[in-house]
């Protein structure tokens, strides 16, 4: 009987140490999320379940067309997935279907058109501007109140999509 006992509890230990590492791990290392909406199609179609890298930005600074994971400026609470696409300092607009930063015009990493016009808007520092890949159909920083995402409010870079296929995002 003790001999059961002993293995329970040693067992129980081996539990509940990984339930807490992958408690870490789920909140400090990697985030699993489930895509609800068609804003970022082509690139992430809606129901694809991406890992974000909650790291990413630990030494590193966002970029442009990094696609990342973050909290909503007009609530606060929200989970959003989109790409950056102006970075602090800049001013960036939209003419004719076409993106422009500091006067310029820029890839625009899709080939989805947008049809009304936007900005110009400067970014102000430590903050960015975020569109989605599908850019006639994404509630994005063009329509927020907020306009801008500021980097604490960032949780992550998305990484990959692991279903319903695998791939690495770009």
């Amino acid at each position: 009987m003790r001999k059961i006992v002993k293995g329970i509890y040693e067992w129980s230990k081996l539990i509940l140490l990984a339930v807490i590492v992958a408690f870490w791990i789920k909140n400090n290392v990697v985030a699993s999320a489930l895509v609800p909406t068609g804003s970022m199609e082509q690139t992430v179609m809606t129901g694809s379940r991406i890992v974000i890298n909650r790291l990413a930005y630990i030494c590193d600074v966002p970029e442009r067309g990094d696609i990342v994971s973050f909290y909503y400026p007009d609530d606060g609470e929200t989970l959003y997935l989109k790409r950056i696409m102006g970075l602090p300092g800049e001013v960036i607009e939209g003419i004719d279907g076409r993106v422009y930063i500091d006067g310029r015009m820029i890839s625009d990493f899709t080939q989805n058109r947008f049809y009304e016009d936007f900005g110009p808007y400067r970014i102000p520092e430590g903050c960015y501007f975020m569109m989605g890949d599908n850019r006639s159909n994404s509630w994005d920083s063009r329509y927020w109140t907020n306009k801008f995402v500021e980097m604490d409010n960032i949780i992550g870079k998305a990484e990959f999509e692991y279903y319903p296929e695998i791939k690495i995002l770009k």
